[in-house]
């Protein structure tokens, strides 16, 4: 999936319909994000190095806090989402922002950082592990490492909600089948460990509900991944209507008076080894 749209590390692509639905998921995203970078110590005046920022909106989130004082680097390796992001920090005077295109872990820095933050981002890394051990040389010692990932397994409805249920097993399946890690935030711990980091604080919380906001948290992503469903042959051309997707399975959440569970956010925080 992830080679089929040009892009090995973000298996969602970045057309203009992902790059709409980066910005609304950021929303609901946000208090989350926000608190987590708060409890990790992030605070004004601190130099920032953000990965994966996509279309920017951990960056900003950071840029916010660290203020006119701090700075925020964000990276990507997706000129189109980093174009869209230059644009935005513009649109708002966020001067103290700025993003380069690239692995954070091959590029050349003049000074380390004091926290090193991502949003999504290692569960599409082929080795996560990986990416985290080469981000540790680029934190100054005692700086941060505060990251936001996803969690699946608790996904679900009660009363159960088929339609609610087929979408997030299609979203997980299409998802998994373009190489991302969908259980990555509950091996949070253990990445951080292996990598000289100390045992990480942690934040867990889930969306639930049954609101049109909540539901389309989901059926956004199948409006981004069905063209691949179909390609795969995961749904039937003409199976699924997207334009009425999410107001068909609120319908059936509303008519059995159930509530919906997505996805689980999960946050961890450490600050690296002094010498």
């Amino acid at each position: 999936m992830g080679a089929q749209r040009g892009d090995p590390e973000y298996g969602l692509g970045h057309d203009d319909r992902e790059l709409k639905r980066l910005q609304t998921q950021a929303g609901t995203l946000e208090p989350f994000t926000r608190q987590l970078f708060l409890d990790a110590g992030i605070e004004l005046g601190m130099r920032v190095l953000d990965v994966g920022s996509g279309v920017g909106d951990v960056a900003f989130i950071a840029a916010e806090i660290v203020g006119d004082r701090g700075e925020v680097v964000g990276t990507d390796r997706v000129a189109r989402a980093l174009t869209v992001a230059k644009q935005r920090a513009r649109d708002h005077s966020m001067d103290n922002v700025s993003f380069l295109q690239g692995d954070p872990t091959e590029l050349n820095f003049n000074r380390r950082f004091d926290a090193i933050i991502g949003r999504y981002v290692l569960a599409w890394q082929p080795d996560p592990g990986s990416m985290l051990a080469g981000l540790v040389p680029l934190a100054r010692p005692n700086g941060i490492f505060a990251f936001h990932e996803l969690e699946w397994a608790a996904a679900r409805s009660f009363p159960p909600v088929e339609r609610w249920d087929r979408c997030c097993q299609l979203a997980v399946e299409a998802m998994t089948s373009g190489g991302a890690d969908l259980q990555v935030g509950m091996k949070l711990h253990s990445l951080f460990v292996d990598v000289g980091l100390p045992a990480p604080s942690m934040r867990y919380t889930s969306i639930i509900g049954s609101t049109l906001e909540i539901v389309r948290f989901t059926t956004d992503i199948i409006a981004t991944l069905l063209p691949d469903m179909e390609l795969r042959g995961a749904v039937g051309r003409g199976e699924i209507d997207i334009d009425s997707l999410a107001e068909d399975v609120l319908a059936d959440i509303r008519a059995s008076g159930s509530i919906v569970v997505g996805r689980s956010e999960i946050g961890a925080w450490a600050r690296s080894p002094m010498p």
